[in-house]
């Protein structure tokens, strides 16, 4: 019996080479592994201790003789609720130069008359901005743009604090604020973005049918992120140090794009908003930490998308009720989404049948994409 020593050798320098190999790709790819894989896991498995104490609420609570910080209102419109029942009280969150998307949301799903005409519903729609943070003489110039644009509509909502990205939580306590202030007797709050767009007949269905059942009791509903990690890679625009948020976990939330809280817990959060410290600046979070300190747990809702973009079909306009990322589109997926067409796809035994597989061919595909997840195709 003969041992071939070099091809032991060969054998022994090709281990080798995979292994410096696969080191090597580690230590390249380690921030995003750890981020995506490994984070996760760690937070998920703190997800309970963080949803189920009162720990962090007690770290972000205000110290004894200290406020959170009130804004002059610039712009506001307090008659906009007045006198009347309303469904649903609606926020877009806006830049000041984002003129061209809020007219595509006033000319479709935040047309008010077009919901209450063929709706039978009230819905207040309200665009929530602060000041341009541009040099001063641009600053001035789109000031003034503004002040034009609400004589026109008289639908802007404006404080004045910097509208950045880290004041998004200030833009969300201004509307949990001017709710309670002039429209807390809206059934729904709703907040979105102003690059979302909303099927708005059937929000409108699905909120009726809340009421109707009776299952609007502490409703805050949405996509909901549970068990998401801080993200602590400095080069993230999602950056939080552990200065500011310790734990590896923060308490389930629904994704900021879009989500639906009721009247009540619009109450209990807002009184939440008084009493917590609003240094977490990404405004989703400091939403789940103010609903975990009232006992408002959010809930998941398949066809309230994530941070991407509902597949284009007449088989998910069907059901679907918000979508990410429209930017430059909302307009012609109105059309198409609110036609006659989105409803015959469906019609009919054949149609549900034809409705079925292509929702498990759009949605169900082997890829990750944050929108609605496989298991709305069955629902």
């Amino acid at each position: 019996m003969f041992v071939n020593f070099r091809r032991i050798r060969k054998c022994q320098c090709v281990q080798l080479a995979a292994t410096c190999f696969v080191v090597s790709l580690l230590m390249v790819c380690w921030d995003q592994l750890d981020h995506h894989v490994v984070s996760h896991m760690r937070s998920y498995s703190y997800r309970y201790l963080v949803n189920s104490y009162g720990f962090i609420n007690s770290s972000f609570a205000l110290r004894e003789g200290e406020a959170s910080a009130e804004h002059r209102y610039l712009l506001n419109h307090p008659e906009r609720c007045a006198g009347s029942e309303v469904l649903l009280l609606l926020f877009v969150k806006s830049s000041p130069e984002n003129r061209e998307r809020r007219q595509a949301i006033r000319d479709t799903w935040g047309n008010e008359s077009y919901v209450g005409a063929t709706q039978g519903e009230s819905v207040r729609v309200l665009f929530v901005l602060g000041v341009s943070p541009d040099p001063e003489p641009r600053e001035r110039r789109v000031q003034r743009d503004l002040e034009l644009e609400d004589q026109s509509y008289g639908d802007l909502i404006q404080q004045d604090f910097l509208d950045t990205f880290h004041n998004l939580t200030t833009k969300l306590l201004l509307q949990f604020r001017w709710g309670h202030a002039y429209c807390r007797h809206a059934r729904f709050l709703m907040t979105a973005d102003d690059d979302i767009f909303v099927h708005m007949p059937n929000l409108v269905r699905y909120l009726r049918g809340l009421v109707r059942s009776g299952a609007a009791k502490d409703l805050w509903v949405g996509h909901v992120h549970v068990g998401a990690p801080p993200i602590r890679r400095k080069d993230s625009k999602y950056h939080v140090p552990h200065e500011l948020y310790p734990w590896p976990s923060y308490p389930d939330y629904t994704a900021g794009a879009g989500y639906v809280v009721s009247g009540d817990a619009a109450a209990k959060i807002y009184q939440a908003t008084l009493r917590l410290n609003s240094s977490m600046y990404i405004d989703d979070v400091f939403m789940g930490i103010c609903a975990n300190a009232v006992g408002v747990a959010p809930r998941e809702h398949v066809y309230f998308s994530g941070e991407g973009k509902a597949p284009y079909h007449p088989c998910i306009y069907d059901r679907m009720i918000t979508s990410h990322g429209h930017a430059d589109d909302v307009r012609s997926l109105w059309r198409a989404a609110t036609g006659p067409g989105a409803r015959r796809a469906s019609a009919g035994v054949f149609g549900k049948l034809y409705c079925a597989a292509v929702r498990v061919a759009l949605l169900c595909k082997p890829y990750y994409q944050n929108t609605y997840p496989c298991k709305a195709a069955f629902s």
